[in-house]
């Protein structure tokens, strides 16, 4: 099969937004994910007003999330702002979207004031990850606004008006095409087509917000979290040639006062029994999504399964239950009292001697394409008896334990991964001149 792109369809840098079709003179990028078990089908793009066709011989259906993250108020920022300053701070802000694309997410293109990426189906990313990978973009993008702010002493109105500038996502879920151009990937496809729609909609007439989130109907399906919609605003966005688009609207303003308003709780070194590291080979953000799945927690913990409770809105957050079973007879609860994602959580155990509980703490960070982890765990509370009995153990039975499942667990993954369960995409390369490119496309032409 052959598709063909009408002139009308194709445009110059950043196509993308309208057709899913790209032809980029920009440096090359580092080639996507490994494409276990797609099928192959073929697709020609042409571009229009140019002397060069690309053509991906072999391209391979997929299935998988697409996300937007666009800067709101951009266009009135640069029709009121001094180019050359606005070309630094776009920059310096496209840089920290990208930089913020965590594996097994990847970038698909840029496309001025918005960055494109993509995660397959089986690359290893949960639907809380996902989630929690798009709050804490928000979260750094504000930071950063709020730094730009506080420490520019410059009186230009591309200075003055950083204030201004907001940002938005838009995620969907479907089946689309990935065809290996000119060392990237380039997708094609109808939910490449509706995402890119969905940047022009009247989503904030109609809620009132300019910082959000918008999951589509097939995203929030995708995600596999029951009661995730609770609190979101729904919404309808209709097109000529397009069925209409149900999402549902999640007010960003609302994610960064909570997350201002948080304090960090972790073991206190003085409080430490024991600490246990080891590596996963897998980056940070696949990491955490597997540490956040019961399968894989049972596995590092040593017991015959978890189940969650206590979710909020179907997230694992403050206050959730892991109730965990040790054979026919014994049952513990791991309660979470802190969750900082794709850095650290924190769980109130119990243990199997009766009375005693401790304070369990996982901490991850990204070591190279792998993920460093350490699992503390706390001097034992509870009856002098059994904290004493648990503080005489844990050094080493209960560190041996751990040992053995962080063996477990890497084990696990290294499997999935061999049998093609589990899907590692390459770092993310998108270059320095890449952004430039992008952003300088989007600017106005110099008079």
């Amino acid at each position: 099969m052959v598709a063909l792109a009408s002139k009308a369809q194709l445009r110059l840098r950043g196509s993308v937004r309208d057709h899913g079709l790209r032809c980029w003179g920009a440096p090359d990028r580092a080639e996507g994910p490994h494409r276990a078990r797609q099928q192959p089908v073929g697709i020609l793009a042409v571009r229009s007003g140019s002397s060069r066709a690309c053509v991906g011989v072999m391209s391979r259906t997929t299935s998988g999330h697409l996300v937007i993250a666009d800067i709101s108020g951009y266009t009135q920022y640069l029709t009121s702002s001094e180019l050359e300053h606005a070309h630094e701070v776009l920059s310096s802000l496209m840089g920290l979207l990208i930089d913020r694309t965590l594996p097994p997410m990847r970038v698909a293109g840029l496309e001025g004031d918005a960055v494109f990426s993509y995660g397959i189906a089986d690359g290893g990313i949960g639907g809380q990850a996902l989630i929690e990978m798009i709050e804490g973009t928000y979260l750094a993008f504000r930071r950063a606004i709020e730094q730009m702010v506080l420490n520019t002493t410059c009186q230009c109105n591309a200075c003055a008006n950083i204030g201004t500038l907001d940002l938005k996502f838009f995620v969907h879920y479907g089946t689309f095409s990935m065809s290996p151009l000119r060392g990237r990937d380039e997708l094609v496809g109808s939910p490449v087509i509706e995402i890119h729609r969905l940047l022009k909609n009247d989503i904030s007439d109609v809620t009132g917000l300019d910082a959000y989130t918008a999951y589509t109907n097939q995203a929030v399906e995708a995600l596999g979290l029951d009661g995730f919609t609770e609190g979101l605003v729904r919404h309808e966005e209709s097109y000529p040639d397009l069925a209409p688009l149900t999402v549902w609207v999640q007010d960003m303003h609302t994610v960064w006062n909570t997350d201002r308003d948080g304090l960090e709780a972790r073991i206190a070194p003085s409080d430490t029994l024991l600490q246990v590291e080891g590596e996963l080979p897998v980056p940070l953000g696949i990491a955490w999504g597997l540490l956040l799945q019961p399968r894989y927690r049972s596995l590092l913990y040593g017991v015959d399964r978890q189940e969650p409770s206590q979710r909020q809105a179907g997230r694992i957050t403050e206050g959730s239950v892991f109730t965990c079973y040790h054979g026919q007879n014994t049952v513990t609860t791991q309660t979470v009292l802190a969750l900082a994602p794709f850095k650290y959580m924190v769980t109130h155990d119990t243990t199997p001697i009766p009375g005693a509980s401790i304070l369990a703490q996982i901490d991850i960070e990204q070591h190279g394409n792998s993920t460093a982890v350490t699992l503390t765990c706390s001097r034992a509370r509870g009856p002098w008896l059994s904290r004493s009995i648990n503080n005489l153990i844990g050094p080493t039975l209960i560190a041996r334990r751990l040992r053995h499942g962080l063996d477990a667990l890497r084990t696990e993954i290294e499997h999935e991964i061999a049998h093609g369960n589990l899907e590692i995409p390459e770092t993310n390369a998108t270059s320095t001149a890449d952004i430039e490119a992008a952003v300088t496309d989007s600017l106005p032409p110099r008079r």
